[in-house]
């Protein structure tokens, strides 16, 4: 068989050749278009409900919200597992299906589940809605900018309408999560006081405001030449205009020149109200290089190219960086950027590749002295790991840090196929005076006589790996592909050294004149056949001695650590930092500006983003007291890399209020996405009393830390703030009229605000809520103090009607 291979590739040489130019340039080609990853898809398909519940505390939101959402998922087919965090205000429940399920249809089963229980949900709380199908990494770029000549409200407008929307239009681009600024909110500040004395209640100036800012259609007028459409507008974003709506249920006033006597004048929402250009309610943060900004943090879609479209955002920001400078703007679009870690693997194959045709060069030329032999050596080392790289990219698998380790570690094999098979070659020549059809003889039985044991060798090893392709789960995810591109191309450089090596050797070297060899190789080639002589004089003590290597090699296995993937030199790092719970935006802002001055003191450091909370849109659910920092670091080799983290942990020893876990970004993602948790053991403790909870909690942490090797246990505990509690009295209630719904939507508007309609501006969307004054809103006992009416006009303190604790 393989002497009939080389028997024909020496007979059309030509055509082996020309076939062989067509598969590298189409290798060439796909390599362009190939699909570029940090990770493959380690990920199992997963599908993340995000529900919003404005004004519930976490108790409510875990009995109302999650767990009905919960109940209906975990029931549907396919579901392997559901987990799910609440806190309040926010429930984000997270399905993970079977494997090899498609992602597409795991959505289609969790969107099925969801129409079901929406309808149960209680009144208020917002439609369940699924987060956008993002990869593994998720992560695609980490955009900030700042601003000393606009306000934070201006610069959150700037990011969310303009640069937000070009980067969404990126193809790729799956969501841009905006943290920092301040959201535009038009608020009607309600003074209870003044409502009361015009007998009105907050529903009314809620129904007041949708009237005035209803959108309706026109219609058209037909004329007997065409149709007139009809545009009404009766939106405004003027807080005087709105100020002068009027409010139908206004009880009378005086008489006035303007009103004829007994006619009651129109109540308009100044009367008793403030409408002003407001501050939406923050749950997060975020600080550029200690300074406040507004960040864009973009992931990638599910089966993008990383690469692409990470260029792809960049030259959508070179578009808009001239007219950020222009209104003083700093644009950070580097603050983490994982496509480095994919250029600069890359940049390590191309440099493996140039220093295995280097060292080939020496080699060949070293002992063979023949530029010819190097040129056919060097063809067989980009043919192999191109054809490596044409298959992958056919099953659908994208070029990440498995497939080019396992092209990495193919490589030392290629280039041992590339030099024997030559060598032998070489060396058959220059001993014969063979010509013409002699030659190609020489050449057949050259190269048949080193393949037959390398084939041999090179099956052994591809069945050896045989057992990783078949690999499920995580293992799988990660070692199939690493597995099957060494496979690959160990298995293609094994089928361009029985064709194109010998027909390219017949092109370029069958004219070989024959000549001894140089002196110095000969006398090396005695000394090597002597010692082997020697060796094989005691063959049982050879073996012996063998077994007895490999058994203490064995033996030193436990000694090592082992773990599932190595520490990568990312060039980045997380900071995980965790203050007191119930720790306030402000402070958390002030800690962190502290903290980024210290770490861009160290040398090494390029860049430095914090984010506290949580953004409005996204789906991480962390109270202000959480924070998370991202390092990015200047080229380094990995001893300096090292030890930047170990001056990042020195510099946070200074802040003793702060719970911090310095991570790599890979690292964090991998179990984050994997388990929902960042560390590498968690002890997930369940039950209706959280006190015990806490209580169970830190003594599991206790005995953990006793463990030998265990470090940094942390107990994470939901934060215990401070809330108010208002039950409700049924008695009270049926005395003086009210329902339930009549004090509880009361009680939303004045302290939650209730957005009673929505005003466009252009593209903007801008929100209109109700609510209480922020003076009337700091003191907890005054909850007490607000009034309830119902519609019969009956006005009864809250505390009358309720029992605070």
């Amino acid at each position: 068989m393989l002497a009939a291979i080389v028997r024909w590739s020496l007979r059309f040489p030509v055509v082996v050749c020309a076939l062989a130019g067509m598969l590298a340039l189409y290798g060439v080609l796909v390599l362009a278009r190939a699909k570029y990853d940090v990770f493959p898809e380690f990920v199992p398909p997963q599908a993340t409900v995000q529900t919003e519940a404005p004004g519930l505390v976490a108790e409510q939101v875990e009995l109302l919200v999650t767990l009905p959402i919960e109940q209906a998922i975990s029931g549907a087919s396919g579901v392997q597992a559901v987990r799910s965090e609440t806190i309040s205000g926010l429930s984000v429940v997270t399905v993970v299906f079977q494997e090899n399920l498609d992602p597409y249809r795991a959505r289609q089963i969790v969107a099925e589940a969801l129409e079901q229980v929406t309808a149960r949900l209680p009144q208020g709380v917002k439609p369940p809605k699924l987060e956008p199908l993002t990869s593994s990494t998720m992560d695609l770029l980490k955009v900030g900018i700042v601003s000393e000549a606009l306000s934070p409200m201006q610069l959150r407008d700037l990011a969310q309408w303009t640069i937000r929307p070009r980067l969404l239009a990126v193809p790729g681009v799956a969501r841009a999560t905006l943290y920092g600024g301040d959201e535009r909110q038009l608020q009607v500040q309600v003074e209870p006081r003044e409502l009361n004395a015009r007998d009105l209640a907050f529903g009314d100036i809620v129904a007041a405001v949708r009237s005035a800012t209803g959108v309706r259609g026109g219609g058209f007028i037909e004329t007997p030449n065409q149709r007139v459409l009809i545009e009404s507008r009766g939106q405004t974003l003027d807080v005087a205009a709105l100020g002068a709506a009027v409010v139908p249920a206004a009880s009378a006033a005086p008489a006035t020149p303007a009103a004829p006597a007994g006619a009651p004048l129109p109540l308009r929402l100044r009367d008793f109200a403030t409408v002003t250009d407001g501050v939406a309610p923050k749950f997060g943060d975020t600080l550029i290089m200690g300074r406040p900004g507004v960040l864009l943090n973009l992931s990638s879609q599910y089966g993008a190219n990383t690469l692409i479209v990470t260029r792809a955002v960049e030259a959508a920001l070179a578009e808009l960086a001239p007219g950020l400078r222009s209104r003083g703007v700093r644009l950070y679009s580097g603050l983490h950027r994982p496509a480095n870690f994919i250029e600069n693997a890359l940049a390590g194959i191309r440099l493996d590749v140039l220093l295995g045709a280097v060292l080939i060069t020496l080699v060949l030329f070293l002992f063979l002295r023949d530029l010819r032999s190097v040129a056919v050596t060097f063809v067989s080392i980009p043919l192999a790991l191109l054809a490596a790289v044409i298959v992958v990219d056919a099953v659908g698998w994208t070029i990440n840090t498995m497939t080019l380790g396992g092209l990495a570690v193919a490589l030392g094999v290629v280039v041992d196929d590339a030099i024997i098979g030559v060598e032998n070659i070489v060396r058959r020549l220059r001993g014969t005076h063979a010509h013409g059809l002699e030659a190609r003889e020489v050449i057949h039985n050259a190269t048949v006589e080193v393949r037959a044991p390398v084939v041999y060798a090179t099956f052994v090893v591809v069945l050896v790996l045989a057992p990783m392709l078949l690999l499920s789960g995580l293992q799988g995810s990660f070692f199939a592909p690493l597995a099957a591109s060494f496979s690959l191309a160990t298995l293609a450089s094994l089928m361009v050294a029985l064709t194109v090596t010998p027909a390219a050797a017949w092109l370029l070297l069958r004219r070989t004149e024959p000549h001894a060899e140089a002196a110095w190789l000969t006398r090396l080639k005695d000394r090597h056949e002597a010692l082997l002589r020697r060796w094989s004089a005691f063959p049982r003590r050879v073996t012996i001695g063998s077994v007895l290597v490999t058994l203490l090699a064995a033996a030193a296995l436990p000694l090592f650590g082992s773990e599932l993937m190595p520490p990568f030199r990312e060039g980045h790092f997380v900071v995980q930092a965790y203050a007191t719970p119930g720790t306030s935006l402000t402070a958390m802002r002030a800690l962190g500006a502290r903290v980024a001055r210290d770490l861009l003191a160290i040398p090494g450091i390029v860049t430095v983003e914090q984010t506290m909370g949580r953004a409005e849109s996204g789906e991480d659910t962390w109270e202000p007291n959480r924070s998370e920092f991202h390092v990015e670091l200047g080229r380094m080799s990995g001893r300096a890399e090292e030890a930047t983290q170990a001056a990042i942990r020195a510099a946070l020893q200074h802040y003793p209020s702060l719970r911090t876990e310095v991570l790599t970004f890979l690292g964090d993602r991998l179990s984050e996405s994997l388990s929902g948790e960042v560390a590498p053991v968690a002890v997930n403790v369940f039950g209706p009393d959280l006190d015990e909870l806490d209580r169970v909690a830190d003594a599991i942490a206790a005995v953990a830390r006793t463990v030998p090797g265990a470090s940094d246990v942390q107990v994470q505990a939901p934060s215990g703030a401070p809330f108010l509690r208002v039950d409700l009295r049924p008695e009270q209630l049926g005395q003086y009229g009210f329902t339930a719904a009549d004090v509880l939507d009361t009680v939303e508007t004045a302290y939650q605000g209730t957005t009673a309609a929505q005003v466009y501006d252009a593209n903007k969307v801008i929100d209109l809520t109700v609510r209480l004054p922020p003076a009337e809103r700091v003191d907890p006992e005054a909850i007490g103090q607000l009034l309830v009416r119902t519609a019969n006009g009956v006005t009864v303190p809250l505390k009358d009607l309720a029992t605070l604790s």
